[in-house]
């Protein structure tokens, strides 16, 4: 990394207070050309961060963290804050194993207020910490202390406010009338453009700068009238309502309760300052109003913010980024529905903000009026989607597995209660390099495997997932299927064969390793061993078999398909040819297929039976093998425990 003038010298936000006014746009320039570098080196979060430069140092130059509390919503635009509070030294190792994180961290810094990683939760987590903050200054009052009293600001941008969680604090805020400030960031993005009236409602709020202008003029003459609080403030209050309702007689956030400041030029940061400092004085909740440019400074990121949401490394001096031969699940997945859809006009697809991530753009350009994007909303996205059915139609909605998690209600409420024909694609699912706890996907097993009706499956190539995708279409029953962040395992003939509800794919060895099982035609004394794995995880099974072979280990795969449901006389007729059986599970092993399976051959007197999951615990950022090597995932660690 670079050195750099002002950057390398801030190791606080105290530090950044310092700075002179003139000196601010070469700091953050500076900041710019740390977060490009960085990210094109290590993969992040590009756009949205390079578009909130200015306003992180205005807020920090403001406020007094961390005795004033600033919290990102998602966090994933953290990273001028990250600079700013100490860890400069530490920025290169961004999303890294073992290095800082790509989103707010409690354990990095006590300038992270909370872990976050999902979308809309800011004001709710705002609002709980003032509340708790003014109880306790309210305790030592009361002692005869006077503490000073603590801000809470909350920054979450116009994408987040597509999400309900976000509304229903809104509510709540402007019901408590507690001094919560709230700065929305307008960049009209989330991760694909925004296509909600949120986005639409924002700009129509541009008018109200006159307002604005008008408020201020008039505070300031009554600031200068002796004791015009006590006087004539109801009436200056009233008069000031009457004219808000002449300017704001729309505002959705004044109706709320809020204050309504903006709209700000969010790269302005003299303006950004003078604003926040009257914000500061304000004994209401406050909505802060700021218009910014996602990609900000970097000309690939400006005219193309969607690809540049989160990326991996690329080539600064043109934002080329690095390309693969190999395809990976998601695009076997668009392939896959867009044949589909070909022939079948009432497949609909539905995603939640994630257009792009899940492969859906191209289904979204050839389909139009069959392709809906709902904002980050994925509550809405599964119960729209139980309304399609209802309605005659297929949908198809894919969402990443952690971000899945928000609608569990739904899934049982909305779609399995009534066995709607909903097709749900869990992408990312299983090891999630890089983004970290927030974002692995190993908890969509355990959540709904238990759920009635529906049925899960887990395909393991890219004819496997094909397979199953037609599968799901052609059954009237809500399916969920579930693929990793992954390039696609080489086919193997064995994953051509038909599908069989409830039944997997047994791999032989002499289909995968064909030079090595011929050590074992002759053998009825090796050892047998199945190995049973889910579909995200079976490169490293595959692996694991070969190394097993070459061990002595007379060793089979054999590919669930389906995590539910189960053809249980089938699974045990097949078990009973081996002398022990391995499950290996790309989910969580509390509530996991592994311990169903466990639980099924012990009740039937099979008892050498071994199961590796993750384990009961969050799981940090890295590689996907170093994820999987936390958890003792990797095909060397587990043949050491089969040994």
């Amino acid at each position: 990394m670079g050195f750099y003038t002002f950057l390398s010298k801030i190791n606080s936000p105290s530090d950044v207070k310092k700075i002179a006014e003139n000196d601010l746009p070469s700091l953050c320039s500076e900041i710019r050309k740390c977060i490009i570098e960085t990210v094109a080196k290590n993969g992040g979060h590009l756009a949205s961060n390079l578009g909130v430069v200015e306003l992180t140092v205005a807020l920090h130059r403001v406020f007094d963290s961390p005795e004033d509390a600033i919290i990102f919503d998602v966090s994933h635009q953290c990273y001028t804050h990250k600079l700013l509070t100490g860890r400069y030294s530490q920025f290169s190792s961004l999303r890294k194993h073992a290095g800082i994180s790509g989103f707010t961290r409690q354990s990095e810094s006590v300038h992270d207020f909370f872990d976050n990683g999902h979308s809309s939760t800011s004001i709710s987590q705002g609002l709980g910490l003032l509340t708790a903050w003014e109880k306790f200054e309210k305790e030592q009052r009361a002692l005869g202390f006077n503490p000073k009293p603590r801000k809470v600001v909350v920054v979450i941008g116009d994408g987040a406010l597509t999400g309900g969680l976000a509304y229903e604090a809104l509510a709540h805020s402007g019901q408590l009338s507690k001094n919560l400030i709230v700065v929305v960031n307008d960049n009209q993005m989330s991760i694909s453009p925004n296509n909600a009236a949120i986005s639409r409602y924002l700009s129509s709020l541009t008018m109200t700068s006159f307002y604005q202008r008008f408020r201020y003029f008039i505070d300031g003459l009554v600031d200068k009238i002796p004791n015009s609080k006590n006087h004539i403030g109801k009436f200056i209050y009233r008069i000031k309502r009457a004219i808000k309702g002449m300017f704001l007689s729309n505002n959705f956030f004044a109706d709320l309760g809020f204050e309504y400041v903006g709209p700000l030029d969010g790269h302005n940061i003299k303006e950004l300052e003078e604003n926040l400092q009257r914000v500061r004085r304000l004994p209401k909740p406050v909505i802060v109003h700021v218009h910014t440019k996602k990609g900000k400074g970097y000309s690939p990121a400006e005219n193309d913010p969607a690809s540049f949401h989160g990326v991996g490394p690329f080539q600064i001096s043109d934002g080329k980024m690095e390309k693969f031969d190999t395809l990976s699940f998601t695009e076997a997945f668009n392939k896959s529905l867009m044949a589909i859809a070909s022939s079948n006009t009432r497949i609909m697809a539905v995603t939640a903000a994630m257009s792009k991530g899940t492969g859906l753009d191209t289904f979204a350009r050839h389909y139009p009026d069959r392709f809906f994007d709902v904002g980050i909303a994925e509550e809405h996205a599964v119960t729209f989607a139980a309304g399609l059915s209802r309605g005659g139609m297929i949908p198809v909605v894919a969402i990443y597995s952690t971000f899945i998690q928000r609608s569990v209600d739904q899934i049982i409420h909305d779609v399995a209660l009534s066995n709607y024909h909903v097709i749900f694609c869990f992408d990312r699912a299983g090891a999630v390099p890089q983004d970290g706890e927030t974002h692995q996907g190993i908890f969509d097993i355990a959540l709904l495997r238990p759920v009635p009706n529906l049925t899960i499956l887990c395909p393991a190539t890219a004819l496997d997932l094909s397979l199953c995708l037609m599968w799901a279409v052609n059954v009237k029953k809500p399916v969920a299927v579930r693929y990793p962040k992954l390039s696609c395992p080489s086919e193997l003939p064995s994953f051509e064969n038909e599908i069989i509800e409830g039944r997997g794919v047994l791999i032989k060895n002499e289909e995968f390793a064909p030079n090595l099982s011929v050590d074992f035609e002759d053998s009825s004394n090796s050892k047998k061993m199945l190995l049973v794995c889910t579909g995200g995880i079976f490169d490293e099974t595959l692996v694991l078999a070969r190394n097993l072979l070459q061990k002595g280990v007379n060793t089979d795969i054999y590919s669930l398909r389906f995590i539910k449901p189960l053809d249980e006389d089938y699974f045990l007729s097949l078990s009973g040819n081996y002398d022990e059986v391995c499950v290996i599970e790309d989910g969580i092993k509390s509530g996991g297929i592994g311990e169903y399976i466990q639980n099924l051959l012990l009740n039937n007197d099979f008892k050498n039976v071994k199961i590796f999951a993750f384990p009961d615990k969050f799981i940090s950022h890295g590689s996907r093998q170093e994820v999987l090597a936390d958890a003792s995932l990797t095909a060397r660690q587990i043949l050491t425990e089969l040994l």
